[in-house]
């Protein structure tokens, strides 16, 4: 793709965006506590977490049928041993925390951790870079990761770091990701000092349509924060607090106990 097409596809983008009215949030009509756990990514990002922690994750993911569980790279071996033959996905996260790493060394790891059993793939995009407007080495760094990922059949998810960016750097990131051919836009990593809100959710799904996943992570900690992402347009959650979350949907207890936000590891 050339630097003129995507600027043009980004300032359609912002006209859409300023063009087109968010409808209003709504709770997601019948869903059931089966299918809120089966669209959590049952996470342990923390840098102290040990293999004791990361069993029981595993062990909580196969009880509750999470889509996957998420974890450093380091782990992933213990996890697609622990998950195999379920329906539990493996996923690890990519150039993490903060997105600076080179193109080679992003598509490097993507290759490794394939090679251990993972599944699915969170990679933090270069947010400097895209914080500069430097927008084509933004799309280039994910497009080489993707070709990485789906080469190996991994999915993958790109952490745009809502937290740092303006309404319009959003719209730039979303639409970097989806045409580099991202399966997912994704919030945050939760270590930047803001987490997921509804606004981010719909605005992110307002630039992607339907063709493109939206996960929203970061200070996710109860089933009402957790209904609120869906109801904004995420099909994906990231959350270590993913057995409270379904365990207070299934029994009715959705009042939130704080604003979603901070860090979610």
């Amino acid at each position: 793709m050339a630097h003129s097409d995507l600027e043009a596809l980004i300032q359609q983008a912002l006209a859409r965006i300023e063009t087109t009215a968010t409808p209003p949030a709504e709770a997601p009509a019948q869903l059931t506590a089966a299918q809120l756990a089966q669209m959590i990514d049952h996470t342990l990002l923390k840098p102290e977490a040990q293999e004791e922690q990361v069993r029981v994750l595993c062990a909580e993911a196969l009880e509750y049928s999470f889509a996957s569980v998420c974890v450093n790279p380091t782990w992933v071996p213990l996890c697609a041993e622990l998950l195999a033959g379920s329906p539990v996905k493996t996923c690890t996260v990519i150039g993490f925390p903060l997105g600076a790493t080179l193109p080679a060394v992003k598509v490097y790891e993507v290759e490794q951790v394939a090679d251990l059993g993972a599944q699915e793939v969170d990679m933090v995009l270069n947010v400097g870079r895209l914080r500069d407007g430097d927008i084509f080495t933004v799309y280039r760094d994910i497009s080489e990761v993707a070709d990485a990922a789906h080469d190996r059949g991994l999915i993958l998810k790109v952490i745009i770091e809502t937290a740092l960016l303006t309404r319009d750097q959003k719209v730039a990131a979303c639409v970097c990701a989806q045409q580099a051919e991202a399966d997912f836009v994704k919030t945050s990593t939760g270590f930047s000092g803001g987490g997921a809100t509804a606004a981010d959710v719909a605005l992110m799904r307002a630039v992607v349509g339907t063709a493109t996943g939206v996960k929203a992570a970061g200070g996710i900690r109860t089933a009402e924060d957790a209904l609120r992402m869906v109801a904004a347009g995420a099909n994906r959650i990231g959350a270590s607090a993913g057995v409270r979350i379904v365990q207070d949907f299934a029994s009715g207890l959705t009042e939130r106990a704080e604003p979603a936000g901070g860090d979610s590891y």
